[in-house]
């Protein structure tokens, strides 16, 4: 069968199929841990702002420390760096159920509790920020060339999936097993991830020509800077996510304005990584890569409007529809991005420039939960959803007059933008 016309093409490589997977498990340790965290916190506080707290300990490591992570990436081999960061991460969901046990058993207070869970969550985001570069870096090693597309779609594929089991997992969890057997399950997936990187074969990969790291930084930056359709799309989905989110805030919702608990919320959570998924299914077989930029504009627009529909439901069906687009519209950006920022990277960039991305892109998701937070503590959770749906519509509308001329670039054959 012609590869271009393989659904399946990518998962025929065996390395790729076990980094996919990796990807899954990791992203359904994760979610189950944040639902577990986010969840309980605000039950024990009512407060808005320890939301946004979780959100900023990821952001503030990660952010600093994503630079770093990306010459790390292309300075080393990636595979090992993969591997130390998940065996520092194993140990991380072990001290969240410690901290838990011991504020049941009334040994420590709020206050105690709260701080070390900000405490883990800092050191999960300074992890984070070697680990994101290398393994976002390494995926382009496994596949050829023409099959980026198709990875970056099952890639999304796994994620989505370890998004939409891991809430829905985590609540039910929660519900029935409580929180310290639910996170002793994270800890299991966590070495599972451990073993699958181990799995994979050893491999080299270019190095950077140069050992001044500053100017290896200013590399990536420069590279990013005068590729506009890289940037573009980075600053794109770095303010859509940043203000457009809603993901945060979804304990309040379930527990304040729906009323439907922690299952709810796992169901909630998981509403639209099913959005995503089904639309990642489509993708394989249609993928967004013609006429790319206007399709992600068109895409990030849609996830707007659908902020705004989630915020203006009381009605569970409607929320949960609503969240579900928004994961179908976030998926087609996805997919764009990931093979703007496969094609257009030197290899021997790829890591810095992964990692810049991550710094703005990725860390966007934790500053959104701190601006979220922020913004339901003084306008309330409405408001606060209802303003980040009109800044994501302003900025496409932006976006849209700015940067006309990218319509007419295809990105199939990485041909470049002024």
């Amino acid at each position: 069968m012609n590869p271009a016309q393989d659904a399946f093409a990518a998962l025929r490589y065996r390395d790729f199929s076990i980094i996919t997977l990796n990807q899954f498990c990791l992203t359904l340790a994760i979610l189950i841990q944040e639902i577990i965290v986010a969840y309980s916190l605000y039950q024990i506080t009512k407060d808005p702002l320890t939301l946004g707290f979780i959100g900023l300990a990821e952001a503030i490591p990660f952010i600093g420390l994503s630079l770093w992570g990306g010459y790390v990436a292309d300075r080393f081999n990636k595979q090992t760096i993969m591997k130390i960061c998940l065996f520092f991460a194993i140990p991380m969901p072990l001290i969240l159920y410690s901290l838990f046990h011991f504020y049941g058993l009334g040994q420590i207070g709020v206050s105690t509790l709260s701080w070390g869970i900000y405490a883990v969550i800092f050191g999960l985001g300074t992890i984070r920020g070697f680990y994101n570069p290398s393994a976002t870096s390494l995926k382009p090693f496994l596949i050829p060339r023409e099959l980026y597309a198709n990875g970056a779609t099952w890639t999304t594929i796994g994620w989505q999936s370890g998004v939409i089991i891991g809430p829905m997992l985590g609540g039910f969890m929660l519900a029935f097993l409580g929180r310290e057997y639910s996170l002793l399950s994270v800890a299991v997936l966590v070495s599972v991830c451990f073993i699958l990187v181990n799995l994979l074969q050893k491999r080299s990969f270019p190095s950077i020509e140069t050992d001044n790291i500053l100017k290896s930084l200013g590399e990536g930056f420069r590279f990013i800077w005068k590729t506009k359709i890289v940037l573009w799309a980075i600053s794109l989905d770095l303010v859509s996510v940043l203000f457009g989110g809603v993901i945060a805030l979804l304990p309040i919702f379930a527990e304040d304005i729906l009323k439907v608990g922690p299952e709810g919320l796992g169901y909630l959570r998981a509403a639209p990584s099913i959005g995503a998924l089904i639309t990642m299914i489509a993708l394989t077989k249609f993928p967004p890569t013609q006429k790319a930029w206007r399709n992600m504009l068109l895409a990030v627009a849609g996830f707007g409007l659908f902020t705004l529909l989630f915020a203006s439901s009381n009605i569970m069906w409607l929320s949960l529809f609503a969240l579900a687009m928004t994961g179908a519209c976030d998926s087609i950006s996805v997919v764009v991005r990931q093979t703007i920022l496969q094609i257009y990277p030197p290899e021997q960039m790829r890591g810095r420039v992964a990692a810049v991305n991550g710094m703005f892109v990725s860390s966007s998701n934790e500053l959104g939960a701190f601006e979220s937070g922020l913004a339901a503590k003084y306008m309330g959770p409405i408001m606060a959803t209802v303003f980040g749906g009109c800044m994501t519509m302003a900025v496409v509308a932006i976006s849209w007059i700015k940067t006309h001329d990218l319509f007419s670039v295809d990105i199939r054959d990485g041909s470049k933008s002024d």
